[in-house]
């Protein structure tokens, strides 16, 4: 049997897999903590991260930004990658701004300006209110399943808006390491697309999009209608039985 990693997208927390964990007993589910760990780091950082050792098959289960560090990896190693499982993800196309990227002159002057934030105390009075709103607009349950304690220590943190801005900026470069290798076939791929809630707006643009990527990797889509874009809130079972069926 093999081991799975999850990679969150940005902003969550390790602790929001936890449904999926109690869903999947039978198997060995290691989810990677982004605030210890980018997952835009490099496949043995991030397998040091979850406690797996070389030898070990993995399948990967990658959310939004989380989805393309998994394409990554899966289309760089394919040998170590047997299965893996995209959910909502961040497509290829979504490289962002050049001028923005990391060590550009304008992305250092936003991290000052995010560091300014910090020192000032806006992340502590707003925090909560960023993750409270994240969670209303991302998911169709609206529930959120972190403590409230929880929420306060990580997005109260004066450093969590500059990691927020590292995760978002390295997702561009990302993507466009994943353009670059597509199309690209060999690991099973399972796409979970979100079309629900608030993911209805665009519904149909994301819902070609990632039929294409699909395309690109072989793959195959299963939609839900049913949930936003916080998929492991709104619908963990379906990210467990993807997980059951997938077979290589």
């Amino acid at each position: 049997m093999i081991t799975w990693i999850v990679l969150p997208g940005m902003a969550e927390t390790a602790e929001e897999f936890d449904r999926l964990r109690e869903l999947l007993p039978e198997h060995d589910l290691r989810v990677i903590d982004p605030w210890q760990t980018p997952v835009s780091a490099d496949p043995d950082v991030l397998r040091a991260a979850a406690g797996v050792p070389p030898v070990v098959a993995i399948g990967l289960i990658g959310h939004s930004i989380g989805g393309l560090a998994a394409m990554r990896w899966a289309l760089t190693r394919p040998q170590e990658v047997p299965r893996l499982i995209l959910v909502d993800t961040t497509l290829p196309s979504e490289s962002g701004r050049h001028w923005l990227y990391p060590g550009t002159s304008a992305e250092r002057v936003v991290r000052v300006v995010l560091g300014f934030y910090g020192r000032i105390g806006l992340p502590r009075l707003v925090g909560p209110l960023v993750r409270r709103s994240m969670v209303r607009v991302g998911s169709v349950t609206k529930r959120d399943p972190l403590p409230k304690a929880t929420i306060r220590k990580l997005y109260g943190d004066p450093r969590s808006w500059q990691r927020f801005w590292a995760e978002l900026t390295a997702s561009w470069t990302t993507a466009q390491e994943v353009k670059k290798l597509l199309p690209a076939s060999g690991v099973p791929t399972r796409l979970l697309v979100a079309t629900g809630g608030s993911s209805r707006a665009g519904a149909d643009d994301w819902l070609a999009g990632q039929r294409e990527l699909a395309a690109a990797l072989s793959g195959t889509v299963e939609v839900l209608t049913d949930s936003a874009h916080l998929v492991h809130l709104d619908r963990p079972d379906a990210i467990a039985e993807a997980v059951r069926t997938l077979r290589p």
